[in-house]
């Protein structure tokens, strides 16, 4: 006889005290986790007293503790134990809690953990699960005009089909509830399996259709097994699986489904072989519209959704959110990191406050999926920061993407582009990256991708000459591409683009390094630097320099460039010749001083300007001054005394750092100029509009005097871009040498040297031999 309950060893009992004391509940707060209405079992479970043996089973795994270790004389296997028929139970219920019951641990065992990638261990799956969210409108089903999405900016695609769009998410739970047919579509990474075994888990533990039975099919498993048999029969597969649990009469799983008492998961259509894939539909079709009062969850990736299963509702699990990727990231640290609870969770808000930074934009961009997200906090407790080296970083991730990822979770793919190496995948891409976004197009039409398709095929040795032979060897590398890698997706019917933006910026800087290493007749570097004055082409030009095995050239084509940009402008050569004279009383550090009267005179009067010149030297720090001076004298006609007295106050800060005699008494001076605070209201109002003028003027030719500093250069608009462009043209140029690059001394010292200068003395460098 079975016993129906289970008390614990005094050991046992020991052990969880210490499990319980580690979570830092309360006993209520332990029945509310195990799903009790009062707290009455779980003191029966520490006072050493019977508990139902679901109920000790369930408080054991959410302490995470095995139950035969805290049992007292545990039983041998239930299964094993005593056989169940439906024929013994005149009550659905009493049926489905028992065979709930017996099937509890198998549950636990197939669905309980995570194996994630690079983790030597399995993971608990309630250590790392966050709730997803689902997209009930799938982007991939509209219809939409290719000239709308020629439209986007680089920001506006990364919102498209993200569920940022005009897409309302509900939660994945409540998206199961609301279908009770349902496909859950998802990209490669996206968390779909999770999903299934988390909904599992919950319906095990009585959180979730707690008046079902679960059951978890691996589609994979199921069409390998029906193919050995020569016949699909889920229900079959199904019983089979019942046996192992003790259940060995047919006719319990047949009660069960047709009371509606069964949660079906079917995980991984996309998994199933392309000979197996119709007969496993056929299969999945008849059992749902035969049984049609249970509630079936199927997942595939988007791109397997030609797959037709009737009457089931379609959905797509959402990218991560901001509060979601926080979540994940502080489960992820202190489930996986061997530190203390305090060390975990500092490490992981400093993972957070990282991601969030403007130069770590790319790692942001893929941790919307949680596949990236976790090789992101992988990286990130390994080197405590993300790495300088971006684009090895997203060669794993294409690795993975291309191959690892599959072989990792053991999935045979059909080989649509049989010979296709991992290098020549990568080449391919690289193609069709670099063409498109030199054209400016982040979406592309469906027959222009199968075009670049088609044009590499035809370079290969064997390829078809024939025309339509070409097009469905292309057709069909598309659809292999979409499916397996989820590297081209399609966003809307009909026009496909990169999974992230991240991928295809490191594919095309990839194509521009392949092409300068095979000495490319089109000048990949020449070319590349036209784009320098484009901020879309930003991340092309440092993952270039990153991986190029010398980067002088691309850094000397830059900087001639840059140069140029200004070259034929007499107003602007004048202004960077004033720059670079305020630069010679600043010998250390010439070029950071030029970069912040070039910034001075762009945009006065602002505070950042004061940052800069604390970390140059006292004569720069007084100039900022005195451009603040400017600012606080600044009085219009409706201004009071408080303007007066934040004048007079700017007058005495820089009086304090003034060393110059002659300038100290001409500031001295107009400081005794300005008018009594006491004064009335009209004698202000005349002051201002007689004596203030002219006052202004006199404060302003005293600092161009003294300082030789120009509050009035007369930038036209189109120069105001112009110099904007040069400015971040230069820093473009000194982000590229301060990253992780390959560029000689002599290059990098002589471009340092000579960053903006005007031209007259660039030639007389040149000229020199500097």
């Amino acid at each position: 006889m079975v016993k129906r309950s289970l008390q614990g060893s005094l050991a046992g009992i020991q052990q969880a005290k210490k499990a319980f004391a580690h979570k830092g509940w309360t006993q209520e707060n332990l029945a509310f986790e195990v799903n009790l209405k009062t707290r009455q079992p779980i003191w029966r479970f520490f006072s050493g007293r019977p508990v139902e043996r679901h109920i000790f089973i369930e408080i054991c795994s959410v302490l995470s503790l095995n139950w035969r270790e805290i049992a007292a004389n545990p039983p041998e296997e239930f299964p094993e134990s005593k056989e169940l028929g439906a024929a013994e139970f005149l009550d659905i219920d009493a049926l489905v809690q028992q065979v709930r019951s017996q099937r509890f641990d198998k549950i636990q065992d197939q669905c309980g953990t995570l194996q994630l990638l690079d983790v030597s261990r399995p993971v608990k799956i309630d250590d790392i699960y966050i709730d997803v969210n689902i997209l009930e409108e799938i982007a991939s089903f509209q219809w939409l005009e290719f000239a709308d999405l020629q439209k986007f900016t680089s920001k506006e695609f990364e919102r498209f089909g993200l569920g940022e769009v005009s897409q309302i998410q509900i939660a994945g739970i409540t998206a199961v509830e609301t279908y009770s047919k349902l496909r859950v579509l998802g990209k490669p990474g996206a968390g779909k399996t999770t999903f299934l075994q988390h909904l599992a888990i919950q319906c095990n533990r009585g959180r979730f259709a707690a008046n079902r039975v679960p059951i978890f099919v691996t589609l994979r498993d199921f069409a390998d097994e029906s193919k050995e048999a020569e016949e699909f029969h889920l229900l079959n597969y199904i019983c089979k699986e019942f046996l192992t649990c003790g259940i060995s009469d047919p006719s319990v799983l047949e009660t069960l489904l047709l009371e509606g008492r069964v949660l079906l998961l079917l995980d991984g259509l996309d998994e199933v072989l392309q000979q197996q894939s119709k007969g496993v539909v056929n299969e999945i079709r008849r059992l749902s519209e035969k049984y049609q009062k249970n509630m079936f969850v199927v997942t595939c990736r988007t791109a397997a959704k030609a797959f037709n299963l009737r009457r089931f509702t379609d959905v797509e699990i959402a990218p991560f959110s901001q509060d979601q990727i926080v979540a994940f990231a502080q489960k992820w640290f202190t489930a996986l990191t061997k530190t203390n609870i305090q060390d975990k969770q500092e490490q992981a808000v400093k993972f957070i406050e990282k991601l969030d930074l403007p130069e770590n934009l790319q790692f942001r961009r893929l941790a919307v999926t949680p596949l990236f997200l976790h090789l992101a906090c992988w990286v990130f407790h390994h080197q405590n920061k993300f790495p300088t080296q971006k684009a090895a970083f997203y060669k794993q991730c294409l690795d993975l993407l291309l191959s690892k990822w599959d072989e990792a979770k053991g999935i045979e793919r059909d080989e649509v582009y049989e010979g296709f190496l991992l290098p020549q995948k990568l080449k391919l891409l690289s193609q069709v990256a670099n063409t498109t976004f030199e054209q400016g197009n982040y979406f592309f039409e469906q027959h222009i991708v199968e075009q670049y398709i088609s044009d590499y095929i035809s370079d290969l040795p064997n390829a078809s000459t024939e025309p339509e032979q070409l097009q469905l060897d292309s057709e069909s590398v598309l659809q292999a591409i979409e499916l397996q890698h989820g590297l081209l997706a399609e966003r809307v019917r009909g026009i496909f683009s990169f999974s992230s933006l991240t991928f295809q910026e490191y594919l095309t800087a990839r194509q521009i390094v392949a092409n300068h290493n095979l000495q490319a007749l089109e000048q990949p570097l020449e070319r590349l630097v036209n784009h320098i004055t484009e901020p879309r082409w930003r991340e092309i030009f440092l993952l270039t320099v990153a991986m190029l095995r010398s980067a002088d050239f691309l850094v000397q084509l830059m900087k001639q460039q840059v140069d140029a940009l200004v070259a034929q402008d007499p107003y602007l050569q004048k202004f960077l010749t004033w720059a670079s004279q305020k630069s010679l009383a600043s010998p250390p550090q010439p070029a950071a001083t030029r970069a912040f009267y070039l910034a001075l005179a762009r945009t006065p009067h602002l505070t950042q300007h004061f940052a800069l010149a604390c970390i140059l030297d006292r004569g720069i720090f007084l100039d900022a001054a005195l451009d603040n001076l400017v600012m606080e004298c600044t009085i219009d006609c409706k201004s009071n005394f408080a303007d007066v007295h934040a004048c007079e106050d700017a007058l005495s800060d820089a009086l304090a750092i003034v060393q110059d005699a002659g300038l100290r008494q001409a500031l001295q001076q107009l400081k005794d100029l300005l008018p009594d605070p006491e004064q009335s209201k009209e004698r202000f109002q005349t002051w201002w509009q007689k004596s203030y003028p002219t006052w202004m003027e006199r404060l302003k030719a005293i600092i161009a005097k003294h300082r030789n500093i120009e509050h009035h250069w007369h930038f036209s608009p189109e120069q105001q871009q112009v110099l904007q462009q040069y400015y971040d043209a230069n820093q473009l140029l000194i982000d590229c040498l301060n990253s992780n690059c390959e560029v000689t001394d002599v290059v990098r010292q002589e471009i340092e040297a000579s960053l903006l200068l005007p031209i007259k003395e660039l030639s007389e460098r040149e000229w020199q031999g500097l």
